[in-house]
């Protein structure tokens, strides 16, 4: 029976969890006002918490300015590999308390023997580590234990390593056959140049990461006074400073980062890349904005009424109803800690290439010339602020958000107020923040597979 009762504990805390996590799923109305408490730890780092008594769930998010922007020259990739190899093993701890060794497969036990779900991710500006728990003390503590030493005590055993690279290199050559994705990989560069945003991983910059480069780069950039902890959960405001204490508690303090080149400008210009599919792959676009620029309310109402509203929009009505050239077009814009990029993005027949690519730029280059109409702008506010309930529907949801505000230091208001912008957007507004940022004479153009 022993084995058994070893198991059972395990498998009903899993079967809670499964429970709890169909709840947690499902829609429920957003509040009003999104209560954000923010403080600072005595080590620098910066919590933001929101209190939530729905479900007894604590999600954790802990992130660092360890995205592939510091990537060091010659090595793109290293953000992401350092990221991924975190949880391959802990190193033993001498303490107090003294800690033992854990390999990957304990680590993952760790967690599942607790029902916890952990995560990893490094994007262009943040890196880190997401957690899911039940919050009860039982659980949530073992959890945390774990995630704070995964963070801050990382083995990178090297066999593990070797591994993830095969595994990293394969996809890429994977990739570098679809004609999307040859597109994708050509546009950053083309925007950004030297600049770190323009820096693609490839097999070659892969394989020359090193061990070593993950130790330099985990201790340059995992540090206390650089995390960002947000938590959302039914817990106390007492137990998350308690939680966030224990995550970052073995984290060293950082030296100041060199600061990174300023974006360069662009102008238009166009690379085309033969390929064999039978449709033309198109992105054309700019660097455009910057978490918390004032133009990304009367950008975000206008993208919606330019690309990013589906079938409502002007491109969706040129390119295909009209005109039959793609089966969807659509453009958006993506805010980092510098000018992220606007894109818009279709497939077309290769016959059509010139054709399709024309019609977008007329119609983008009128769309900055007369602005939106009245109707337009109204139907584009309506369905954003509509829809903005469904951006705060879950917990997961609302911790991404509160991420992104202590990441990019975003006014701690800002979800409750951001209705109120959007319906402040006037059409002068949209025709003038398009002109700013996304003038026909920057938008550079790739094309994969034209004839």
């Amino acid at each position: 029976m022993k084995p058994f009762q070893s198991i059972l504990p395990a498998t009903m805390l899993i079967m809670k969890l499964l429970l709890v996590l169909v709840f947690a799923s499902l829609s429920f109305p957003a509040q009003a006002a999104l209560k954000i408490q923010a403080w600072t730890l005595a080590n620098g780092a910066r919590v933001l918490f929101v209190e939530s008594r729905a479900i007894p769930i604590l999600d954790v998010s802990v992130e660092f300015d360890a995205g592939s922007r510091r990537d060091p020259p010659g090595k793109t990739g290293t953000a992401s590999v350092t990221n991924a190899m975190l949880a391959r093993g802990i190193q033993e701890s001498a303490g107090p308390p003294a800690e033992p060794a854990m390999t990957e497969a304990q680590i993952s036990n760790a967690f599942a023997d607790i029902a916890a779900q952990r995560g990893g991710n490094a994007g262009n500006d943040r890196a880190g580590m997401t957690l899911r728990t039940l919050s009860s003390p039982q659980q949530r503590d073992k959890a945390v234990a774990v995630l704070g030493r995964i963070l801050a005590q990382p083995s990178f055993p090297q066999s593990l390593l070797e591994r993830d690279k095969a595994r990293i290199i394969a996809a890429i050559k994977e990739e570098l056959t679809q004609p999307e994705t040859i597109a994708n990989r050509a546009f950053w560069p083309l925007l950004y140049g030297r600049h770190p945003y323009g820096s693609i991983p490839t097999p070659e910059s892969v394989a020359a990461v090193t061990r070593d480069d993950l130790v330099a780069f985990h201790r340059k950039h995992y540090v206390a006074d650089r995390a960002v902890i947000s938590m959302i959960g039914s817990i106390t405001r007492d137990e998350a400073d308690q939680i966030a204490r224990r995550l970052t508690e073995r984290l060293p303090r950082g030296e100041p980062l060199e600061a990174l080149p300023a974006v360069p400008a662009t102008d238009r210009q166009e690379k085309r890349i033969a390929h064999p599919a039978s449709q033309s792959h198109i992105l054309i676009g700019a660097p455009a904005l910057e978490r918390g620029d004032p133009d990304y309310f009367p950008l975000t109402v206008g993208n919606y009424i330019l690309g990013g509203g589906g079938f409502v929009s002007r491109l969706m009505h040129e390119v295909r109803e009209k005109r039959g050239l793609a089966y969807s077009v659509h453009s958006y814009f993506l805010p980092l800690a510098q000018q992220g990029p606007f894109e818009v993005s279709m497939q077309t027949s290769k016959s059509q290439t010139s054709e399709a690519l024309q019609v977008v730029r007329d119609t983008m280059s009128g769309f900055i010339r007369t602005g939106p109409t009245a109707d337009e702008l109204q139907a584009a506010k309506d369905n954003l602020i509509g829809g903005f309930a469904l951006r705060l529907d879950n917990n997961l949801k609302i911790l991404e958000n509160i991420a992104v505000i202590g990441f990019y230091r975003l006014p701690l208001d800002y979800l409750d107020t951001w209705t109120q912008k959007i319906a402040r957007v006037t059409a002068a507004d949209v025709q003038a923040a398009f002109r700013r940022k996304v003038g026909p004479e920057r938008l550079a153009t790739v094309v994969v597979g034209a004839e």
